[in-house]
């Protein structure tokens, strides 16, 4: 049997931009775990820094500076070496997440390019609270956009957890999904009066958790109201599979 090509890797832009993406992981191949590509074989690069302080993350090491030194946790990787990294291997989806991966989005842009160039689809993890550049919105499959409810949000996020502007752009783009976290169905109000606002669709509601129980608990808890609302539910597969083991 003639064992697979290498995957070729084109260059990146030369104008992308010097300075360095700030990552705190890639990992995978392994199973995207949450919304509409739920199953997809999927690369994950996981960028550093974040503009909330939900108090609830489940990856504060990309942003807590009160328990974690992040530059311990942060290497620094250009739009090269990131690119190499994905081209070199067979999976056809890469998932940015974070941290709020759009707070580097002009360092991200020749990343999404060449690897979109390539083929393959990129879709990014982000909280709805940052506006994308118009060429990122070009270059995307999906946007999957996860706007913080009151009860999530840290005591400094109350106001700046929703932004209309940077919602309305993510509407706007015809390339976004929005999925929420939810601990009861009377959270369920406060996204519907979301969805009212800004016209988010479609809806994705998952429940909160880091191990399978939590996880199938909430869903069990949560889906006859969301069927009833017209919404989807999402699991976490990857905390049903491998309950709360980083990098998986």
């Amino acid at each position: 049997m003639t064992a697979p090509s290498t995957p070729a890797v084109p260059p990146v832009p030369v104008d992308s931009p010097a300075l360095p993406l700030l990552v705190a992981e890639t990992f995978g191949p392994t199973f995207q775990g949450e919304g509409p590509s739920t199953g997809h074989q999927a690369l994950f690069l996981r960028l550093s820094r974040c503009n909330l302080s939900c108090p609830r993350c489940d990856t504060p090491y990309t942003w807590d500076t009160s328990r974690f030194d992040l530059r311990g946790h942060t290497t620094r990787r250009s739009a090269e070496e990131v690119v190499r990294w994905v081209l070199t291997q067979p999976t056809r989806l890469l998932v940015i997440t974070g941290g709020e991966p759009l707070l580097q989005q002009d360092r991200l842009l020749p990343v999404v390019k060449a690897v979109t160039e390539a083929g393959r689809r990129v879709e990014i993890e982000t909280n709805g609270t940052v506006a994308p550049l118009p060429d990122l919105v070009a270059s995307m499959a999906a946007f999957n956009v996860s706007p913080k409810l009151l009860g999530f949000a840290g005591p400094r996020d109350g106001l700046r957890r929703i932004n209309p502007i940077a919602l309305s752009a993510l509407t706007a783009s015809g390339r976004a999904v929005f999925k929420f976290v939810a601990t009861s169905t009377a959270e369920l109000e406060e996204i519907a009066r979301l969805q009212d606002r800004f016209g988010l669709d479609p809806v994705w509601v998952m429940p909160e958790g880091t191990s399978s129980d939590e996880v199938l608990t909430g869903m069990r808890n949560l889906a006859d109201a969301i069927r009833a609302r017209g919404w989807h539910l999402s699991s976490r597969l990857h905390v049903l599979l491998w309950e709360d083991t980083r990098g998986r």
